[in-house]
């Protein structure tokens, strides 16, 4: 739950962002870059990628209640839709350094599309699926997941410069 607090850090970021967009009637580009490198790297791969990758496997082979099952599948959704905004917020950026004249209202359509589904998600695990999820793990299991978070934590800053390394020599490439 710690990362969700930086996570509504930077969504209150986009917030205050998204009314200047709107008020300039232009955006820069390097802010969608920056919000898509965090989305995509801090939010959806570490924070979504610990869940789905070590606790949502783990709980896969307890005995969840019915109701606690179907809200891990919809987290599991929600994860895929948040990925869908930002590729859809990706488009529009390139679309807009194209001149493309619907490209301004669909980079705002998916800054408040964000700005809309992180508070709702993120309340959604802190008051009810993680504090449910703690009962159907042993103390002894809580402390391997946590050890199992800090492995992967680490192991993310290896995967994001190695993507950074292969992106830059495939555009110097073309």
């Amino acid at each position: 739950m710690v990362e969700h607090r930086l996570i509504e850090k930077m969504i209150a970021l986009v917030r205050e962002q998204l009314a200047l967009i709107q008020e300039r009637d232009q955006v820069d580009p390097v802010l969608i870059d920056t919000v898509v490198d965090f989305v995509r790297t801090y939010a959806d791969r570490t924070h979504h990628g610990k869940e789905e990758e070590i606790l949502f496997r783990d709980l896969a082979t307890k005995a969840m209640s019915p109701r606690d099952q179907r809200v891990m599948q919809e987290l599991i959704e929600e994860h895929r839709y948040g990925r869908s905004v930002v590729a859809k917020l990706v488009q529009a950026k390139q679309d807009y350094l194209q001149g493309q004249q619907d490209a301004l209202p669909r980079i705002v359509e998916q800054l408040r599309a964000l700005v809309a589904f992180y508070p709702r998600h993120i309340e959604k695990e802190d008051k009810d699926f993680f504090p449910n999820s703690e009962r159907y793990l042993s103390e002894p299991e809580q402390q391997a997941m946590l050890q199992g978070f800090w492995e992967f934590d680490r192991q993310m800053i290896h995967e994001k410069y190695k993507a950074v390394v292969a992106s830059l020599r495939e555009q110097l490439q073309q």
